[in-house]
């Protein structure tokens, strides 16, 4: 693994959280990132950072990702995806938003108004080392790797993919049975109130 792309890749997380935060737009890590953020640690090599966004805060993020040096990069529609790159790594924020009965849905694009899973920006944030951030379910997570290949079937299954399905069950498995993580990240100590 490239701990070096890692860091760079770390580091830019922390400033896009910081300058969203900042300017009162909501991020979700999802993807490989969304799952090292639930496990802890960073476990294999990523090639972009994958987020969620809320279509309503697209031209806001827009705004802060410049702000921060990002280059946009044309690609799928503006109002399903926003791409950007910096430093030569890469980020690519898909857009939300909500239906009439609160459910979070697919923005734009042919899916627009296409339920996404339930409860799928409602985890609790994820930590690496002293970095927090938030994250999807990593059920959700699950079952959004597990159906792309059905939901778009140009997007096949990957190897990367059933990997990390693995590790995600592994770990929900080990919390759920009390054994190894009791107290992972974004995860209070079974003892604790909630």
């Amino acid at each position: 693994m490239d701990q070096e792309r890692a860091r760079h890749q770390l580091d830019l997380i922390a400033r896009v959280l910081e300058a969203a935060r900042d300017s009162g737009v909501p991020l979700w890590l999802r993807g490989g990132w969304a799952m090292d953020f639930f496990l802890g640690e960073i476990t294999r090599e990523h090639g972009d950072i994958d987020w969620f966004a809320r279509a309503q805060d697209a031209r806001a993020l827009a705004d802060v990702l410049a702000r921060l040096g990002h280059t946009p990069v044309p690609g799928p529609p503006a109002g399903l995806q926003l791409d950007f790159v910096k430093d030569g790594l890469d980020s690519s924020f898909t857009l939300v938003a909500t239906d009439a009965v609160g459910r979070v849905t697919v923005a734009g694009g042919p899916w627009a108004g296409t339920p996404w899973p339930d409860g799928m920006l409602e985890a609790g944030p994820g930590r690496i080392g002293a970095l927090e951030a938030p994250i999807v379910d990593p059920r959700v997570q699950i079952e959004i790797k597990r159906m792309m290949p059905v939901w778009d079937p140009s997007r096949p299954c990957r190897a990367k993919d059933a990997e990390d399905i693995a590790r995600l069950e592994a770990a929900l498995l080990r919390r759920e049975t009390g054994r190894g993580l009791t107290s992972g990240p974004g995860r209070a100590d079974p003892g604790q109130r909630r």
